[in-house]
């Protein structure tokens, strides 16, 4: 399975990093929740740290290009496989520095992803 970092996670059940969670715990992902709150969400505890993650496989973003920046240099240390930019999160800048590091980059929706079996 896909060792996930779910960058902007949140314990609010109204907002798309809260299903997606939920949603990639269910199909069986490991999930590391980031974001600026505490909180848990499926029983995971929401890391508020930049800390590090070995062995990313894909950061799934949920973060606004305008709070983007202060997490570029994070989002790539993880070096992870793919970067998942959620509807709303494009971001042109941070896919380019992505691209320089080898670093896939998608336009996607996760939760259609998982629910179509593309993830």
């Amino acid at each position: 399975m896909k060792k996930t970092v779910v960058l902007g996670a949140s314990d609010n059940p109204s907002r798309f990093a809260y299903r997606a969670v939920h949603k990639l715990k269910q199909y069986g992902h490991e999930v590391v929740p980031v974001g600026i709150r505490k909180g848990d969400v499926a029983g995971i505890k929401i890391e508020t740290e930049k800390i590090p993650v070995d062995n990313v496989d894909t950061v799934t973003l949920y973060v606004g290009p305008q709070n983007q920046p202060s997490w570029y240099d994070y989002i790539l240390s993880l070096k992870p496989n793919r970067i998942i930019f959620n509807p709303g999160t494009e971001n042109p800048e941070l896919e380019k520095r992505a691209a320089e590091q080898n670093i896939d980059t998608l336009h996607h929706c996760t939760l259609v992803m998982l629910a179509v079996g593309e993830y």
